[in-house]
């Protein structure tokens, strides 16, 4: 797990490839709580909805502390995705989404 930090954002990477390992450091790591966060599964070729979805206890938790929750994936059907969890195709478009969420918070919305 790489973990990269810019201003009030985390961008974690998953290193090893094994996706429940992954939810298992997640899971255990508190430190995250208080940070937006963009969780990097570029690496991953065959993501689908399901997978996404086992995120959803993360995405909730920042959710309900008020920060920002995007998951990066590369090879994905989007318009399969639920709206529960926001999901782009590149880091670039994650910090956007931060971005545009921080002003919404910002404005009271």
């Amino acid at each position: 797990m790489k973990v990269e930090e810019k201003g009030h954002t985390i961008i974690i990477k998953d290193t090893q490839g094994d996706l429940t390992s992954f939810l298992l450091k997640l899971d255990h790591d508190t430190s995250f709580s208080k940070h937006n966060l963009i969780i990097d599964l570029s690496s991953y070729k065959s993501l689908i909805v399901k997978d996404i979805l086992l995120f959803s206890d993360f995405y909730k938790k920042h959710k309900k502390e008020k920060k920002s929750f995007v998951i990066v994936v590369s090879e994905f059907d989007f318009n399969a995705n639920t709206k529960k969890i926001i999901v782009v195709p590149s880091v670039l478009e994650a910090h956007d989404i931060i971005e545009m969420e921080e002003i919404e918070r910002d404005l009271g919305f």
